[in-house]
């Protein structure tokens, strides 16, 4: 069974073929099916995908500067025109996540006086 971000990688190429049309919904609930089925198999979540499952919805929410008990894939969709942009928004956003362990260390070095640079362009 693939991984998480391998899954997501062919999805992200072939929304059709894995999840019938690019769907921010129809993601959400395929990745919640995947997790399940890892699950009832017994194949324990590697240690960024962990990652993923627990911090990427307090992420999102603090992104968008919101409080609510909706699921990532509502937030995004409110702040999408539709579901296919959503779709596309989310591995935008996945991306995103992802750089930030960078960018957090790259500030908490900042923090004690070393000069880095944040990486954001200006």
């Amino acid at each position: 069974m693939s991984g998480l971000f391998e899954i997501l990688k062919k999805i992200e190429a072939r929304p059709g073929m894995y999840i019938g049309c690019a769907s921010i919904s129809n993601l959400f609930m395929f990745l919640a099916g995947y997790k399940t089925a890892r699950r009832e198999l017994g194949i324990e979540p590697n240690e960024k995908e962990f990652e993923f499952y627990r911090e990427f919805q307090p992420w999102i929410q603090k992104r968008f500067n919101v409080q609510t008990v909706n699921s990532w894939a509502k937030i995004i969709l409110l702040y999408s025109v539709d579901e296919k942009e959503g779709f596309n928004y989310f591995f935008k956003l996945l991306d995103e996540f992802l750089k930030r362990d960078n960018n957090e260390i790259v500030e908490k070095e900042g923090a004690y006086g070393v000069e880095v640079s944040s990486g954001v362009k200006s």
